[in-house]
């Protein structure tokens, strides 16, 4: 029968989650409650707050008696993610929900980030009305507005609840009863920009070709992170990470990073990955006007009214060499990088407004040296990375990875 995680604060919303488990029940739906409340004893509880604080590495007794709520919250969040996965991997729970206002959805939130992609999850907030990427994060958590807040069963609430109630129950259901018939064809992903687009059509079309579904992921922080939480999952069969600009976001200051973390997750799960440099030429900033003041006398160009991007100097490029080269190196899988000695974007070309070969040589100079005594294959190509057979070169050398071919 399928069965739905509940995770809330039982001390504060132990009425609530008593009508949510009689609904489920109902529908015909087991369910397991995880209690997170900081100061619970709630007999509803199947894994108690105790339990989850442990689950994270701390003594429950004394954590409380410090009575540090920011500490409390942190804690309880690192305990429901480590449960709720493992729930997840020994198929105890076939869905995860949640209610609760600002503290509670923050935990739950944490829990339904580390369950994989596919996997159902659904969080009914007094916060999803406002910005909601702290709570989705990189993956496919459902979130719905509660209207009012979770403080009793009223006409309204039992309306948003059972709704909610119904959406999960259904999902649960379709998961416990799903059967993976291997029909599918192997998962891969590719990076992309604007101005890496046609490098990565070109893969893109190449991999269809050799027997491949192909997820394009747009480079802008969170495509990147939601790519590598793919790759964590473990529903890709390889990465053609081609466009690897977030890195140059995170190291100047740009909007677009995807955090110090970015191209090291794919590696640390042994993933085959073949990797670029587009358009490292470039950190994203907002309209022009917006360009921070210590930036305004760089070498400046305005994409379109909402972007505007900044080249990349020599000193900036020999550091994100010598980064990735320490990523790369630390990759528990067959790694190729693939470097594009004509230029890393469309305007980083001959008589393009980004082209600056000195800066680009010490970007690859750097990488040269990083990745000298390494296991990873430097494949260094006499044309820019847009030209017709970069992206298939690639392409083919991902599918001899991930098959094991030892032809080139």
């Amino acid at each position: 029968m399928a069965v739905v995680g509940l995770i809330g604060t039982l001390d504060t919303k132990g009425d609530e989650y008593r009508w949510l488990v009689g609904r489920l029940q109902e529908l015909g739906v087991e369910t397991l409650v995880v209690d997170v409340g900081s100061f619970s004893s709630c007999p509803l509880a199947d894994i108690t707050s105790d339990d989850v604080i442990r689950a994270a590495g701390v003594d429950p007794e004394a954590l409380r008696s410090r009575k540090d709520r920011g500490e409390m919250m942190g804690v309880m969040s690192q305990g429901a993610a480590v449960i709720a996965a493992q729930l997840a991997a020994e198929d105890r729970i076939h869905a995860l929900l949640a209610v609760g206002g600002s503290g509670g959805s923050s935990v739950a939130a944490a829990a339904m980030q580390a369950l994989p992609v596919g996997f159902p999850k659904l969080l009914v907030s007094t916060m999803a009305s406002g910005n909601v990427q702290p709570y989705v994060g990189e993956v496919d958590t459902a979130i719905m507005y509660s209207v009012v807040d979770i403080a009793g069963i009223n006409s309204v609430s039992t309306k948003v609840l059972g709704n909610a109630v119904a959406a999960i129950a259904g999902m649960a259901r379709a998961l416990e009863g799903r059967v993976d018939l291997d029909e599918h064809k192997p998962l891969v992903a590719v990076t992309m920009f604007g101005v890496t687009t046609p490098a990565a059509d070109a893969a893109r079309q190449r991999l269809v070709e050799l027997g491949y579904e192909v997820l394009v992921f747009h480079a802008t922080g969170t495509g990147g992170r939601a790519m590598e939480k793919l790759a964590e999952s473990g529903l890709l069969a390889g990465v053609c990470d081609l466009t690897t600009t977030e890195l140059a976001d995170d190291l100047v200051g740009g909007i677009l990073s995807a955090g110090p973390e970015r191209l090291g997750r794919v590696g640390a799960v042994g993933l085959p990955q073949v990797v670029s440099l587009g358009a490292l030429d470039m950190v994203n900033f907002g309209p022009l006007e917006t360009v921070p003041e210590q930036f305004r006398d760089r070498n400046l160009f305005v994409h379109n009214p909402t972007v505007t991007l900044m080249r990349t100097t020599p000193d900036e490029m020999a550091e994100l060499g010598r980064r990735i080269a320490v990523k790369l190196s630390a990759a528990k899988g067959p790694t190729e990088l693939f470097i594009p000695l004509r230029g890393v974007s469309a305007i980083d070309v001959d008589g393009g407004p980004f082209r600056d070969a000195d800066a680009d040589e010490a970007l690859f100079d750097a990488l040269r040296e990083g990745l000298a005594e390494s296991h990873v294959t430097c494949r260094e190509r006499d044309e820019d990375i847009n030209a017709p057979a970069f992206g298939a070169a690639m392409a083919e050398s991902l599918h001899r990875l991930i098959t094991g071919s030892t032809t080139t």
